[in-house]
C-alpha cells in the first residue's frame, strides 16, 4: 500500500479473518522494557499473540547497542476499544457538526481503529517506542498517542513537520519492525501490527491470521 489507506475503508472490513487461534500471552514475561501508563488490573495491555511477541523480541535484537523497544499498549479488550472510538468520533462530530456520518468516521479512523476490525482487539498490535540502555526516551517527534489534532500532524510516521532526529529515530524503530515483518498504521508512527486485516492487506495476505477476542 503506497497511499495512506485508513482503518475505516471497507476494503480494510472486507479481509477475511482465518484466526489460528494462537494464544495471547504476557509480554512482561519476557525480556522487554513495559512502560506503565497503559497499565489495568487485569494486565490487558501487556498481551499480545505469540506470534507478535516473537517478532518484536526478533526486531530488539536488530536495534544498535543500548537502544531498546519500549512497549507501552498491546491487548485492547473490544469494550474498551468501542469506548475509545466512540469517545473519539463523539468529539470530532461536536467539533464539526457539518459532518457526515461517513467523515466522521473516517476521521476518527486516523487515531483510533473502528471497533469491529481493531487489531489491538485481534492482540495483534502495538503501541510502541525507543528509549535507551537507562530508559530515556528518544524524540520521536510527538508523544506516543499523539492525535492528529494535537500535533498538526506530526503523528503521521513520515509527517514532514518534524525535526531531523526524530526522523532518523523513526525510521530506525521502523526498520528493525519491518524487518521483523510487523506493518505501520501510517497515522500513527508508534503503532505496528501483524497478523491481522490491516497487515494481510498490507502484505498482500490472503486472509488475516488474527481477529478480535476476549482475553481469557
Amino acid at each position: 500500500m503506497n497511499e495512506i489507506v485508513l482503518m475505516s475503508d471497507p476494503k480494510i472490513a472486507a479481509v477475511p479473518v482465518l484466526d489460528c487461534d494462537e494464544p495471547l500471552v504476557d509480554v512482561r514475561l519476557r525480556d522487554l522494557a513495559v512502560d506503565a501508563r497503559k497499565t489495568d488490573d487485569s494486565g490487558a495491555f501487556a498481551h499480545l499473540r505469540e506470534g507478535v511477541l516473537t517478532r518484536l523480541l526478533k526486531a530488539q535484537e536488530l536495534l544498535p547497542d543500548g537502544i531498546r523497544l519500549l512497549f507501552v499498549e498491546g491487548y485492547r479488550p473490544p469494550a474498551l476499544q468501542r469506548h475509545y472510538f466512540e469517545g473519539y468520533a463523539g468529539k470530532l462530530r461536536g467539533d464539526h457538526p457539518d459532518w457526515s456520518p461517513t467523515q466522521v468516521r473516517d476521521a476518527a479512523s486516523r487515531y483510533v481503529s473502528p471497533p469491529e476490525i481493531a487489531p489491538h482487539s485481534a492482540g495483534a498490535a502495538v503501541d510502541l517506542t525507543l528509549v535507551t540502555a537507562d530508559g530515556q526516551e528518544l524524540d520521536m517527534g510527538t508523544r506516543l498517542n499523539a492525535s492528529p489534532e494535537e500535533s498538526a500532524g506530526a503523528c503521521y510516521t513520515d509527517a514532514e513537520n518534524v525535526g531531523a532526529e526524530a526522523r532518523t529515530n523513526r525510521r530506525l524503530l521502523g526498520d528493525a519492525l519491518t524487518a521483523a515483518g510487523l506493518v505501520n498504521y501510517p497515522t500513527e508512527w508508534w503503532h505496528w501490527s501483524f497478523g491481522d486485516r490491516y497487515w494481510a492487506l498490507a502484505t498482500g495476505a490472503d486472509s488475516a491470521i488474527y481477529g478480535p477476542r476476549e482475553l481469557g
